[in-house]
């Protein structure tokens, strides 16, 4: 199939496409007229390719994945150290970046709460003595 048909079936942009392949997680053959011709099997290497992305993995990491798991079957993989490895360190990763996006909430309420407290008592002060609230 043409990189067209490949793009509209996976809903993955032709540019999308050539990186993947320029990558070397996706292959097509070269016809005479120079078009490339994808493999079904293609369409679901570029699912994959896509599950991982969605993971926050790189093109590198995903090419040593597609590597250690050829058969594209992303949910149920073989057993592969190396992708447990990736997935350990990933989850560390996420933790980390939760626990500092948990901090910043934290600083972010705090500031909120102290800078209406201070609109309040400015609001109070700047209201005629015979109308407070």
């Amino acid at each position: 199939m043409h990189i067209g048909q490949l793009a509209t079936l996976t809903g993955v942009s032709e540019r999308s496409l050539r990186h993947y392949e320029y990558k070397g997680l996706i292959y097509s053959k070269r016809l005479e007229n120079g078009y490339r011709d994808f493999e079904e099997s293609q369409i679901e290497r570029v699912k994959a390719v896509q599950f991982y992305l969605g993971l926050g993995l790189n093109t590198v990491h995903i090419g040593h994945i597609l590597n250690c798991n050829p058969d594209d079957a992303p949910r149920i993989a073989k057993f592969c150290p190396q992708l447990l490895d990736l997935y350990e360190n990933k989850l560390a990763e996420v933790n980390r970046d939760l626990e500092y996006l948990l901090e910043l909430k934290t600083r972010l309420e705090t500031n909120i709460a102290n800078f209406k407290a201070a609109k309040k008592i400015l609001q109070s002060r700047a209201e005629p003595a015979g109308h407070q609230r």
